[in-house]
């Protein structure tokens, strides 16, 4: 799908509507034949319209089972740009997104694992299911990522409870954990599961989790403020430092 639009910006470079429908028809020509020979069962449409992108794009979504998105980024920034039209659907669309850098490192293979979030003590069922489906379809490893922090601890004298309470709550989640992958686990018998649930910060983690991943899969909870949707402190911190394809699902 490609929308082409004709913004004022433009008017002092007017090109037609036909000329602009023929490059589209071109750029997607070309998109279709360069697929072609590694997916030659695949069926390919092609699309393209005027428009604005983010609201064509995002109308798609509402249609559509995955929607993939790019991004070519700028100079030295690893990941994906703040305000590019990307993020933009991101905010918007209900489907799971799969964002991919055009110059990023790593494809989803054999040799490289999935690498999923998780949000203890309630995982959502949607994000296990797509990170599971996509370790099945490219036969690699799944490898669960969980970063807990303890809760704030005042007082005089609290000094020996910090250390009972990084056990405590260390073995808790691990048995959260592994109640959450249980029921996955017996489902896909044939995926290798690796599980990292340590006392730290999530987006930190996961960003370098995904230095040797072939996709990040992370859940998108859509919360409505004031200012409009937004994304969240660690979606948007892997998106914009992981090289790699990142896959956000929104969940309720």
């Amino acid at each position: 799908m490609y929308v082409w639009k004709q913004d004022e910006a433009s008017v002092a470079y007017y090109t037609d509507p036909e000329t602009n429908r023929r490059a589209a028809e071109a750029l997607l020509h070309e998109a279709v034949e360069h697929l072609r020979p590694n997916h030659p069962h695949v069926r390919a449409e092609t699309v393209q319209m005027p428009g604005a992108p983010v609201e064509e794009l995002s109308a798609a979504g509402e249609r559509a089972e995955l929607l993939v998105l790019g991004s070519r980024g700028l100079g030295g920034v690893t990941g994906f740009i703040l305000g590019s039209v990307s993020l933009a659907v991101l905010a918007r669309v209900r489907c799971p997104l799969v964002l991919v850098r055009a110059d990023g490192t790593g494809e989803a293979s054999p040799d490289r694992d999935v690498v999923v979030g998780l949000d203890l003590p309630e995982p959502s069922q949607e994000v296990l299911a797509f990170a599971f489906a996509a370790a099945d379809r490219y036969g690699c490893g799944l490898r669960a990522v969980h970063s807990w922090t303890l809760p704030p601890v005042y007082g005089a004298g609290t000094a020996d409870v910090v250390p009972v309470l990084l056990e405590a709550t260390a073995t808790e989640r691990r048995k959260e954990m592994d109640a959450a992958l249980a029921p996955w686990a017996r489902r896909s018998p044939g995926t290798a599961i690796g599980r990292q649930c340590l006392q730290g910060h999530p987006a930190q983690d996961l960003v370098e989790a995904s230095t040797h991943a072939g996709l990040v899969v992370v859940g998108l909870r859509h919360r409505t403020a004031r200012m409009g949707t937004h994304v969240g402190p660690v979606v948007h911190s892997v998106l914009h430092h992981t090289a790699g394809p990142v896959a956000v699902v929104p969940h309720n």
